[in-house]
């Protein structure tokens, strides 16, 4: 039986209707640990209430600093139903990029996940702002000690998540997004027409991808507004995978291509009961064929290329099962075609249509399009016309059908494991090392992560570039998946006559054999 498609358009409005409609299902698990719709309505009220408590109103900010957890969701649950805005922070980055996003939100609290009690030490003198930290074995026991708040709910417009998107420009981006941004696509009709769109009753969703990303909050944001349960990693590994098909009867999930590979190349995979997984939905990157044949093999699943960004909320195209051939064709080289709702242009600089065929950049309206950047107009502005469109960055070109094939990035980003990357940020961190005068990151293939990232470094006059002094030096600074995989050491960087660096003749050796400049 499909799960029912309901009218609603906030969390308060999902909470309420599946507590009353299945109190005793399973909404929340991880672990041994169970939540029902009915445990999930009490939990997110005193959620409120501890909030409320805390001095907190509509429209203030609360972090997350740590893995995934049903705390975590339980907490961004129960502020989204009072229109306190939730911002999880990714575990992976570094200590300064903590303080930066933290300042950057302006949370008042900030609460940390399990086993990261004293993750904030370190910056606590450059956050000065936030009044509460508060670890995850004091807020079970304020949430479990408090009365159910009564509170006004938040409006389908309001803002209830902010995820950073990692900056062109050396800092990261709040992406606000409202109740309707996550929960209105769904409603579109045309949804009934497309048979792995709908949720059956008997589903369990893995969330698995981290917290800090739409592939991982989304998934949790999907479960709740079709009344099923999430199961919650605290991080993807291949035998949290295992056991939860196993043990939790996952029916559905979202995965990068890297980390498949890693699942297929464990020795348990082939011994695992698959009979449950209906569809795997990745993203980040396409599949490679081999990948595909060998994941169709073993797990007997449907298959769903997702694209989308931190901007429109997740997924705005697809590439649906039917198009992944083992075999091999040339759809399998789009990233799909828009959901049901969602509208697609290839455009000129001006904003202006171009024929199929032709590269372009890619560019989106839907109900999903953000309300705007953290307290950024002028990167808002330059993001999202008024005309509702936003501009994606990628350039891209959309055949006869409306299948978009992405070509390049406009933006430089390097997609490596799922995380992006951007050359501004990395940059920024190296510039600074004591060897080195100029330095440009650029993306290359690469068969485990899709990309890698490389540094491309000028020395100094008289001096001489260790690359592992570089690796090092960035590491300091920048999260793990940021830090180059290699260094290059050139005499000049190649640049036009104005000036600027040219990316893509640094790019070009490693790129040459490939039909496309991203992987």
């Amino acid at each position: 039986m499909i799960a029912e498609k309901l009218p609603f358009l906030s969390f308060d409005e999902f909470i309420r209707h599946w507590a009353a409609d299945r109190p005793n299902s399973p909404a929340l698990t991880e672990e041994d640990r169970v939540w029902t719709f009915s445990d999930l309505e009490r939990r997110t009220a005193q959620v409120a209430g501890m909030l409320q408590h805390l001095g907190l109103e509509k429209g203030d900010r609360i972090a997350w600093a740590g893995k995934n957890s049903d705390l975590y969701f339980t907490l961004f649950y129960g502020a989204a139903r009072m229109g306190v805005v939730m911002v999880p922070v990714g575990w992976r980055l570094a200590p300064a990029e903590w303080a930066f996003i933290i300042n950057d939100t302006g949370a008042k609290a900030v609460f940390t996940g399990r086993g990261f009690d004293g993750a904030l030490d370190s910056i606590r003198e450059q956050t000065p702002g936030v009044g509460h930290i508060i670890p995850a074995e004091t807020a079970e026991q304020m949430i479990t000690s408090i009365t159910p708040a009564e509170f006004e709910p938040s409006g389908h417009d309001d803002p209830v998540l902010q995820l950073y998107t990692s900056g062109t420009t050396g800092n990261p981006k709040g992406a606000v997004l409202s109740n309707r941004n996550l929960f209105a696509l769904r409603l579109n009709d045309n949804y009934g027409d497309i048979a792995y769109l709908q949720l059956a009753d008997d589903e369990v969703i893995l969330i698995a991808m981290p917290c800090a990303h739409i592939g991982g909050t989304g998934l949790g944001v999907m479960a709740i507004a079709a009344g099923l349960p999430g199961h919650v990693l605290d991080e993807f590994t291949p035998d949290g995978f295992f056991d939860a098909v196993e043990n939790n009867g996952i029916t559905r999930l979202f995965i990068v291509p890297a980390a498949l590979q890693m699942l297929i190349n464990h020795p348990r995979c082939k011994m695992v009961d698959y009979s449950r997984l209906k569809y795997i939905l990745y993203g980040a990157a396409p599949i490679p064929l081999e990948l595909l044949r060998q994941c169709l093999a073993i797990f007997g699943s449907e298959f769903i290329q997702v694209y989308g960004m931190t901007e429109t909320t997740g997924t705005i195209i697809c590439l649906p099962p039917e198009d992944h051939d083992p075999q091999g064709n040339d759809r399998m080289r789009a990233a799909g075609k828009a959901l049901p709702g969602v509208e697609l242009k290839i455009a000129d600089d001006a904003g202006n249509e171009v024929p199929r065929g032709t590269v372009g950049e890619l560019m989106t309206r839907s109900s999903n399009n953000m309300l705007g950047y953290w307290n950024l107009p002028d990167e808002t502005r330059s993001t999202m016309g008024q005309d509702g469109w936003i501009r994606t960055g990628d350039a891209a070109y959309m055949d006869d059908d409306g299948y978009v094939f992405i070509h390049d990035r406009v933006k430089d980003m390097i997609i490596s494991g799922g995380e992006n990357v951007y050359p501004a940020q990395v940059e920024s961190a190296i510039y600074g090392h004591p060897d080195i005068l100029e330095v440009a990151v650029i993306g290359i293939p690469d068969q485990k992560w899709g990309e890698a990232v490389k540094a491309v470094c000028v020395p100094k006059a008289g001096h001489e570039i260790d690359p592992d002094s570089v690796i090092a030096w960035t590491r300091e600074r920048l999260a793990g998946f940021k830090v180059p995989k290699s260094v290059d050491v050139i005499g000049a960087l190649p640049r036009n006559a104005s000036g600027k660096i040219l990316r893509k003749d640094l790019r070009a050796p490693y790129w040459a054999g490939y039909d496309r400049q991203v992987n």
